[in-house]
This record gives C-alpha cells, structure tokens and sequence, in this order.
C-alpha cells in the first residue's frame, strides 16, 4: 500500500494552480472536470509519478470550519520536505509569500510556515 493523492483544501482552484506550480514549483498532473469543480492534482517536478496533491475545493461548511480553525491557531495543514530551506524560504519570500517567522531549528529538523493564499499554512521542512 502507497499514498496515491493527499489533499488541500482550497477556496479557488485556479487561484491554488497558480501559487502551487508558479510559486511552488509543482507542475500540473491532472486537470479534469468535474461539474462546478475540477479534479485537479500538481505533483513534485522531481517525482512526475509520485504522490498527487489534490487542489480540493473547499466548499464542505464542515471542511470550511476545520480549515479556519488550523489558520486562526496557527497549525499547518500539510509539511512539504526541502533540501535547502533557507534558499526556499529567501526565494518565496522574494516572491512575496508571506511567511509566519524565519526558519526555526528544532533539533534535527529546520521548519517554516508559510500562508498558501487559499486558506491554509502549509510547513516546509528540512531534515
């Protein structure tokens, strides 16, 4: 058993397409529709085949509730992995993206939390 597609709930789908693959540096997989919505996935440019993040329109009122709440408290909803993180965090951050402090060192692990401009923080992390 493997994980296949891992998702983030996003208020505007086109709005995450272009933060996550722009910004990022995914690329787009999978781009389908699906009435109102879109079944819509960017991978890793390094793992074409790896695991799909799916870009899922948040529009359960459940969902909605539990995504704010991560925000207000300031809990990331996912952790994406880095070789550098201070070449990652300086490089977003010339791109504007707003983040919640500098990196931070936590024994072995080096992490920083940013806002994805579509509801959530998301982690990077350092090993």
């Amino acid at each position: 058993m493997r994980i296949y597609v891992s998702s983030v709930m996003v208020d505007d789908q086109e709005k995450a397409l272009q933060f996550y693959t722009l910004v990022l540096g995914f690329v787009k997989k999978v781009d389908l529709p699906l009435g109102e919505f879109r079944w819509l996935t960017v991978v890793s440019p390094d793992a074409p085949d790896g695991v799909q993040l799916l870009l899922e329109p948040n529009v359960n009122p459940a969902a909605r509730t539990f995504q704010q709440a991560l925000f207000d408290q300031g809990i990331p909803l996912t952790s994406f992995a880095v070789d550098d993180l201070q070449k990652e965090y300086e490089r977003m951050k010339a791109l504007g993206v707003a983040f919640r402090g500098a990196p931070e060192s936590s024994g072995p692990v080096m992490t920083a939390v940013f806002e994805d401009t579509c509801g959530n923080l998301i982690q990077l992390a350092q090993v």
